[in-house]
């Protein structure tokens, strides 16, 4: 992903002690992983580094929105993101990222990229059921949720009818539980 060569952190270079990187993230940056779940993005990250002597220590905090389309409604809505992200990096023979809190690097490296850990961050940040706020206090107006209270209330009418021979049935169960 050569198009996120600004996501790379050269940690050889920096003194030991705290530093910060801040990135401004867009629908360009999702583009890049092929991810178009969402229309648009204004998240800014925010990463806090501790270099120490034997290993790194990141803090990713993300702050924005996110454009998705609703799961009922489908009407386009900024969805809020709020994340945080702790990552231990320390160094051992061969790279390792198979534990989510914990990277470990090859002894010889000088940088490493923080583009996956971002993406992923943003990406689990959004609510699985993604649901309009109009939707939720009732504000809404579309014709796909015109559509669904009419099914809602046909689906009701039905319900209501019920067979007599069932109610029989129903009946005996009844009796024999008491």
């Amino acid at each position: 992903m050569k198009d996120l060569k600004q996501f790379n952190i050269p940690f050889v270079g920096l003194k030991e002690g705290s530093h910060s990187f801040d990135y401004q993230i867009d629908k360009k940056f999702f583009d890049a992983f092929k991810f178009d779940d969402f229309l648009d993005a204004n998240v800014q990250v925010d990463i806090n580094f501790v270099k120490k002597s034997t290993l790194l220590e990141l803090t990713f905090t993300a702050n924005g929105t996110v454009n998705v389309p609703c799961d009922i409604s489908n009407e386009t809505f900024n969805q809020e993101i709020k994340s945080t992200l702790p990552l231990v990096v320390k160094f051992g023979e061969e790279f390792n990222d198979e534990n989510e809190e914990l990277l470990i690097l090859p002894h010889g490296a000088y940088e490493f990229s923080v583009a996956q850990y971002i993406y992923e961050m943003i990406v689990l940040a959004v609510p699985s059921k993604r649901i309009h706020p109009n939707v939720l206090d009732g504000t809404m107006q579309s014709e796909a949720l015109k559509k669904l209270k009419k099914l809602e209330v046909f689906k009701e009418e039905k319900t209501e009818e019920t067979d007599p021979r069932w109610d029989k049935l129903k009946n005996l169960l009844t009796e024999k539980n008491t």
